[in-house]
Order: C-alpha cells, then sequence, then structure tokens
C-alpha cells in the first residue's frame, strides 16, 4: 500500500491513492502479442501536433458549413466511438473503420444546429436562447431551401413563437421551456434533414483527415525504426491458452528514445523533451515508477522509464485537448474508497477503464496499449477476454462505446463456466435512456441494479495526477449513478451483492465530512 507524506513537500493530499499488493484473480484466454510499435517521444510529438491540427480543422469545419462552434468535447468523444470499431495501425487516431460518418459526431453537431442552447438558469437565459432558435431555424431553411410543405411548417412554427415572445411579457420560465421544448420537437426533423448532407460531409473530411494523418505518423515510426535498424517482428497467432492476466508485451523492441529531463520542484516534476514539457506530482510519479517496476520486462535497468514516462503523459494530454479541464470527466475514476470496498466485499481486482494516473489496481485495462502496457495495462477492454474474475467498469461517457461494452461483457458471461462478474457504474442518463442502460436493465445476467444519487456520492478527478490541492481531487456527483451486477451463475454464487455488501459500498462513496 502507498501512502502519501506531506511532509517537507507542498503536497497536501492524504490517504492511500492505491494498492499494489492486491493480486488479480482474472483467468484470461491468451491472445496474439501486440504489434503495435513501441512508444517513441519524436512520434508522440508528432501526433499530437497532427491531432491540433485536427481539433482546429474540426472546428473551422463546424463554422463553415453550419455556423456554429464545435461541440464541447465533441472531437474526443468521436476518437473514442471511431476506436470501438476501429481496426487500423494508428493507436490514438482512427484509420480503418467500417463507415466513413461517425454517428456520435454526427448527433452532436445535429444537436447543435441552428444554435446551441445554453444551460438555462433564468427567465432570462431562455428568452434568449428560444428567440436565437427561433430566428436561426428560420434562417436556416431559408439560406439551404427545403421544399415548399418543409419550409412552410417551419415557417408557421416560428412565426408564432416570435409573435409569442412579443405579446407575453410576462410568461414564466416554465413557459419559455416548454415553448422551447415544443418549437424543437416540431422543427427539429427539417432542420435535420436539410443539414444531414453537410453534416455527413463534415463527419467523412474528418475521417479522411485522420487516415491521411495516421499513414503519415506511422511513415515518421517506420522510418525512426530502419534508422535504427529495428525490423518489424512477424505477426504470432494466438494459440488460446487459459493464462493469469499479464500486461500486454509489444513484441517490436524499442529503440534508443533520447534524454529526457527530469526537475522536481514543490511536489512537481517535470519531464521535459527538447522545450515539449509535461508534469505531473510526486505522488504520481513514484506510482509510475511503481508500475514500471511491477509490470516492465524489457528495461530491467529502467535506462528508458522516463521517455516512456513522457510518452504516456504526452499521449493522454493530447488525447485530452489543450484546453483547461478539457477531458477532465473522460479520465474521472472512483474514490479510492469504493475500489476497496470493491475488493473487500466483491473480489473485485482489475478496472475495465483505467490508465496508469488513476488506476487503483496494479493490473487494468486502458486505451492505450503501447504507451500504457510497460506501466501494467493488458490493452483495451475489447480486446480482452476473461473467463474468470470480478472487474469494476467505469465507462467513459461514450454511447457507442457503453453499449459495446454491454454486448462484449454479455457474450463473455455466456462463455463462461467460471466466476465472472462485472460491476458496472454508468450516469444515471434519462430522457432518452442510452440503449446501453436499457440493455443492462433487462439483461438476463443483471442480478442486481442500484441507484446512489446525485449529490450524495463523489469521484476522484481527472486531473488528479497534476494537482497539488486536496480540495480538486474529490468532486460531488451532479448525476445519480446506477451500479450494475453482471454476473453468471457461478459469479452470483461467489460474489452475492447483498444487501450487507450493498450498504459498505454506499459508505464507501459518501463523501467526506
Amino acid at each position: 500500500m502507498v501512502e502519501i507524506n506531506s511532509e517537507n513537500q507542498d503536497f497536501s493530499i492524504s490517504g492511500s491513492l492505491w494498492d499494489f499488493y492486491i493480486e488479480p484473480n482474472a483467468l484470461v484466454i491468451e491472445g496474439a502479442p501486440c504489434t503495435l510499435l513501441p512508444p517513441i517521444p519524436e512520434v508522440e510529438l508528432l501526433r499530437a501536433k497532427v491531432v491540433k491540427e485536427m481539433r482546429e480543422h474540426y472546428h473551422s469545419l463546424c463554422v463553415s458549413h453550419e455556423g456554429i462552434d464545435a461541440p464541447a468535447e465533441s472531437f474526443n468523444r468521436w476518437i473514442m466511438e471511431r476506436k470501438v470499431f476501429d481496426t487500423g495501425f494508428e493507436p490514438l487516431l482512427p484509420s480503418k473503420c467500417r463507415e466513413d460518418v461517425s454517428p456520435a459526431m454526427f448527433r452532436e453537431i445535429i444537436h447543435d444546429i441552428p444554435i446551441r442552447l445554453s444551460k438555462i438558469k433564468n427567465v432570462s437565459d431562455a428568452r434568449r436562447d428560444l428567440f436565437q432558435y427561433a430566428e436561426g431555424a428560420r434562417k436556416l431553411l431559408e439560406r439551404r431551401g427545403v421544399d415548399f410543405e418543409s419550409s412552410k411548417i417551419v415557417k408557421w412554427h416560428t412565426d408564432e413563437t416570435l409573435k409569442w415572445l412579443r405579446k407575453d411579457q410576462n410568461a414564466s420560465l416554465e413557459d419559455y421551456l416548454n415553448q422551447l421544448h415544443r418549437l424543437r420537437r416540431e422543427c427539429g426533423p427539417y432542420l435535420t434533414k436539410v443539414s444531414t448532407p453537410s453534416v455527413e460531409d463534415i463527419c467523412k473530411k474528418m475521417y479522411y483527415m485522420s487516415q491521411e494523418k495516421s499513414k503519415l505518423i506511422l511513415d515518421k515510426h517506420l522510418s525512426i525504426l530502419r534508422q535504427c535498424n529495428i525490423n518489424l517482428p512477424h505477426p504470432v497467432q494466438p494459440n488460446g491458452n487459459i493464462v493469469s492476466v499479464r500486461p500486454t508485451m509489444l513484441i517490436c523492441p524499442s529503440p534508443a528514445l533520447g534524454d529526457i529531463s527530469v526537475v522536481k520542484e514543490k511536489g512537481i516534476v517535470s519531464l521535459t523533451y527538447h522545450s515539449d514539457m509535461v508534469k505531473l506530482n510526486v505522488i504520481h510519479y513514484q506510482k509510475l515508477e511503481s508500475l514500471y517496476r511491477l509490470s516492465c520486462k524489457d528495461d530491467p535497468k529502467m535506462e528508458l522509464i522516463h521517455a516512456r514516462m513522457w510518452c504516456l503523459l504526452q499521449r493522454y494530454h493530447t488525447f485530452f485537448g489543450p484546453n483547461q479541464y478539457e477531458g477532465i470527466m473522460l479520465h474521472g475514476s472512483l474514490p479510492t474508497a469504493v475500489f476497496k470496498c470493491l475488493n473487500e466485499e466483491f473480489g473485485v481486482s482489475m478496472e475495465c477503464f483505467a490508465s496508469p494516473l488513476n488506476c487503483y489496481y496494479k493490473h487494468y485495462l486502458s486505451a492505450f496499449a503501447d504507451t500504457d502496457s510497460y506501466f501494467g495495462s493488458s490493452g483495451p477492454v475489447m480486446q480482452f477476454f476473461p473467463v474468470q474474475g470480478s472487474f469494476e467498469a467505469n465507462p467513459p461517457f461514450c454511447e457507442e462505446l457503453m453499449e459495446a461494452m454491454v454486448e462484449h461483457f454479455e457474450k463473455l458471461l455466456a462463455q463462461s463456466n467460471s466466476p465472472l462478474s462485472f460491476i458496472i457504474f454508468i450516469p444515471e442518463w434519462r430522457d432518452p435512456t442510452p440503449l446501453s442502460i436499457l440493455r443492462m436493465e433487462s439483461s438476463r445476467y443483471k442480478r442486481k441494479q442500484v441507484l446512489i444519487p446525485a449529490f450524495e456520492h463523489q469521484y476522484r478527478s481527472g486531473l488528479q495526477h497534476v494537482t497539488s490541492i486536496a480540495k480538486e481531487v474529490y468532486f460531488k456527483a451532479v448525476h445519480g449513478t446506477m451500479v450494475f451486477f453482471l454476473q453468471n451463475s457461478e459469479g452470483f454464487a461467489k460474489w452475492p451483492p447483498t444487501q450487507d455488501r450493498l450498504r459498505n459500498l454506499f459508505r464507501a462513496f459518501c463523501p467526506d465530512t
């Protein structure tokens, strides 16, 4: 157990953040060795530059095509949704998908047409949004041109709304919200119809750009390996053996990775490659050191650890985005007390959606096998096939990813005769209810479903690895959290969600007082 000691350092977090003494109880079907190329700082810099260009291009396409800003964090969710179906060679960007139009990107752009609605707090906000929506809908149809009947219907509804706004100056907030809901319901289908070709064009342009940039990154990567006289090993077929879980192993050897300068000051560690700096707090620096010692097999003298740390941190920074707090919700985690409870009460010893920065157990699954495997990752959840074990799943908030997760878990449960259990934490989304929730609610493997109410529990921040202020580490959940226990009969017999165990789980989730 790693304890936090804040003496003689500007670091005020206290308590246990992870427990690497916990051994996994998972048995898995052994897959083929990983053919991803080893991380190289120079390549990671190029990837960061490319992704930055793509974010900017996405924004400019939304402005030029639809007159709106790119939806907040839509680019990140596009990557997650695409990678569910991607079979390409690039670890971050999509390069080989079945379809070139992303349902997630299409849905989020359409949602913001003709305007992005604000978080309505008062009558003034509601009145402004209602007026702007009506004006935007009318102008959109005039600009693009539609059939007479569609134009007539939208014009009638927008004119009626504008008349109501001029007439009723003393309407309540509820009145305005009802008017806005009605207008969106009546006009939305016509706006979607007229906008679909343009929005699909945005989605296609982004995917084709991603393919082009992925090839650019690969060429750079292969060029460096050739200069170092490293030949790509031939792919190896999986043998299908049942083995204990272990970190992913890359079969391509690493070249020399260049010098990384390391500076530790006031509880923060700075790692710099050329002029590009990444940072993390000293506690998580020590955590990565521990994970590396436990997991890495090709660097016994730890000569490559700082270069690999730099690549890992740069990858997640590239993925989250350049803006402050961007990506924070993609990297949040359960409180450490909850992980401890899950292990003691339900035998959980692995996380299905984690990273080296936010994991609690030393074995976990994460998005990027190439950068994370040296620090204990067994790769992405969709490429993981356990036949035994107890797992926690707190997926990022991407509907397609959550749907794929449920389908994957149900297939695993159907195929195993050994104890297998998945405890899934998911936001209480309704109106409409996502398919992932509907599927779990009706699943034959659902043994229990509970709700932890909003503001009565907390999560750990996705920026826990960079903060040095204790109050920034935890935040209260503004939404309810649904907890599903999906278990086969053997898993249910071994780890049943009894009332006493659930009571202890609720206590672990309660914010400190």
